[in-house]
């Protein structure tokens, strides 16, 4: 048994390194000793728990503020078998990003099941996102473990990432690569240290976390009902879904078709390659097209996906606006791209990342953006478009099952009307209206049109998703003088939500340029997008909605059918013989009341693709 020393913040801490079966017996006997609350880690050969075989995990550590321990895993069933005791011995867990990737890894990797580590295990992940959800790039801190550990703990504390680099490099592999986390020896003196290091600091993470949670005024509530969300979404990931290898196969050779096919169309432009933004533009001037956006930066002209969208006259859903004829050259790289990145991202994703019985497993990130919205990654299908059943084709439900689809309806919009308490708005939903050709009807009168409902819905998710008159003129083909004009109106009849923006946003400044949500969660505001604000509270609010609704689902005792959850909708994968039952009872569960206000739902049977909720033919 190796010892290790070291201090942090002033506090010295021990570690010990188990080398040998007996190493193991001190280990146990310090195991049974703790009361209080562990924290564990992990330390594997990368990120792909299911598709790396029986040698993922290499290290499981555990520690407390002052004390570690490191099993090396890899070394034998006797590790191994300490390691999950260990786990189901200690009274309470914590860990960082411990239920969204350890928790998968112990339970895929150890035996030791989601449904027993799960309820007693506290995630500091979890915490730095409810303290303050921006990324670094927001002016956040970000979630990362090392920064919250500088930031609450030791601004000295050492980063031994920066000398694990070293180390891969010595050994021959890149960062990059990610190599190096599979053939440093299991002993080495940094990796070692490394590992320690993060279960001292998490340990210690926790109480601070706790402390600056009680002073921000954060309810426990609010953290619990978290911890439950990332338990529900591990379970998700750990079921996963079938992939059709054949049809997977042949899409991959269709979209290397159609890649080669609209690049060759773009190449008659003059674009060589679609991926220029600089032939791009030089080929739209000179077809004559006006370019007007530029960059964040502003110093060159944007040829991003809304400009070649409007050019090519679709929505970003790829349906048809019919506000102009489509540039030819727009199309052929929108679709290049497109293609290219479905190949990559979602084709390759599924074939590659396959586990031994042949499904994948995405990752459900629960807190991703600041409003609490979920985003899912590795394949990252939430982002396909809505009306699209190409990708969605390649993923099976279970043998002898079906998808069912349940999804909430209007749900951006009945939030709305319930934060802002919009007089006629909830009016028009009890008594079950079109909401948007109600709305329509009041801003153009009893003869609005087709495309007059078009505009009002636009407005009306421009208020929910913080898009303004350009935005809406995009998503509709309508000018956007008349937008404007129709905005104007629009606020003119429903006042209640020009009102409460106004108020968020005196709140929010009271508070730091923080707005709060109706279950307690701390957005900030950026003090040039104050508008943002109803965005804000009405994403966060659906997203919660979403929530309620999984807990409600687990309490039905559905949980173990759920895939997916995607924006306002679940995905299931049910018996077929009792499709209408299950669609019947998650509808059921993801019916309730905000404010007055009916949150409803509305489900689908497919057939067992996933594509098939979209026309696909099987």
């Amino acid at each position: 048994m190796r010892e290790f020393k070291g201090s942090l913040g002033g506090v010295p801490w021990t570690g010990w390194l188990c080398e040998r079966p007996e190493d193991l017996v001190p280990f146990m006997g310090w195991v049974h000793r703790q009361k209080g609350t562990v924290c564990f880690d992990t330390e594997t050969q990368g990120l792909r728990i299911y598709s790396m075989g029986s040698g993922f995990l290499r290290l499981a550590q555990f520690g407390t503020a002052t004390e570690a321990w490191v099993v090396p895993v890899e070394l034998g069933p006797a590790f191994r078998r300490a390691a999950a005791d260990a786990l189901r011995i200690l009274p309470s867990l914590t860990g960082h990003n411990v239920i969204g990737f350890d928790g998968l890894v112990v339970d895929e990797h150890l035996g030791v099941k989601l449904e027993e580590f799960c309820p007693k295990t506290q995630d500091t992940m979890i915490t730095a996102k409810l303290i303050d959800p921006r990324g670094v790039e927001a002016g956040g801190m970000g979630a990362k473990l090392k920064p919250h550990a500088a930031h609450y703990i030791d601004p000295a504390s050492p980063d031994t990432q920066d000398g694990l680099d070293a180390v891969f490099r010595e050994l021959g592999y890149t960062k990059k690569s990610g190599l190096g986390w599979i053939h440093v020896p299991w002993d080495h003196p940094i990796y070692v240290e490394y590992a320690m290091l993060d279960v001292i600091l998490g340990s210690r993470l926790l109480v601070a976390h706790t402390i600056e949670l009680e002073r921000l005024g954060v309810r426990p509530a609010l953290i619990q009902y978290e911890r439950e969300i990332s338990r529900i979404c591990a379970i998700m990931t750990r079921a996963g879904m079938y992939v059709d290898d054949e049809y997977t196969q042949g899409l991959y050779g269709t979209l290397d078709a159609e890649v080669e096919k609209y690049t060759a169309i773009a190449a008659r432009y003059g674009v060589t390659s679609v991926n220029s933004k600089r032939q791009v533009i030089e080929a739209l001037q000179a077809m004559g097209e006006t370019l007007t956006k530029r960059t964040d930066s502003g110093k060159s002209l944007s040829v991003d996906g809304s400009v070649l969208r409007r050019l090519a006259d679709v929505t970003d859903k790829w349906e048809s606006i019919g506000s102009r004829t489509p540039n030819p050259l727009a199309n052929a790289v929108l679709r290049a791209t497109r293609a290219g990145k479905w190949k990559t991202t979602y084709v390759d994703t599924f074939l590659n990342e396959r586990d031994s019985t042949g499904r994948i497993h995405p990752g459900i990130q629960t807190l991703e953006a600041r409003t609490g919205r979920m985003s899912i990654t590795k394949p990252a299908v939430q982002t396909l478009p809505s009306g699209d059943w190409m990708i969605r084709r390649c993923l099976l439900a279970d043998p002898g099952n079906v998808f069912v689809s349940v999804d909430f309806q209007a749900v951006e919009m009945r939030v709305l009307a319930a934060l802002a308490n919009v007089t006629k708005m909830k009016a028009a939903i009890l008594a079950g209206e079109d909401l948007h050709g109600y709305t329509a009807s009041l801003v153009y009168g009893p003869d609005y049109t087709p495309y007059h409902r078009k505009v009002s819905k636009g407005i009306g998710l421009g208020k929910v998703y913080g898009g303004g008159a350009d935005h809406v003129a995009g998503q509709t083909g309508a000018p956007v003088a008349d937008v404007r004009r129709a905005m104007t109106v629009y606020d003119g009849v429903y006042p209640e939500i020009k009102r409460s923006s106004a108020r968020w946003q005196r709140e929010a400044r009271e508070r730091g340029m923080v707005t709060v949500s109706v279950t307690g969660r701390r957005m900030p505001l950026d003090r040039q997008r104050m508008y943002a604000v109803v965005n804000y509270q009405c994403q966060s609010a659906a997203r919660d909605c979403l929530g309620q609704a999984l807990l409600n689902i687990e309490e039905a005792g559905l949980l173990d059918a759920l895939r997916l959850p995607i924006h306002d909708e679940v995905l299931a994968s049910v018996p077929k013989a009792e499709a209408e039952e299950y669609k019947r009872e998650i509808e059921r569960c993801m019916t309730f009341d905000l404010y007055g206000v009916p949150i409803v739902a509305e489900g689908e049977i497919g057939g067992r693709s996933w594509g098939s909720l979209y026309g696909a033919a099987a």
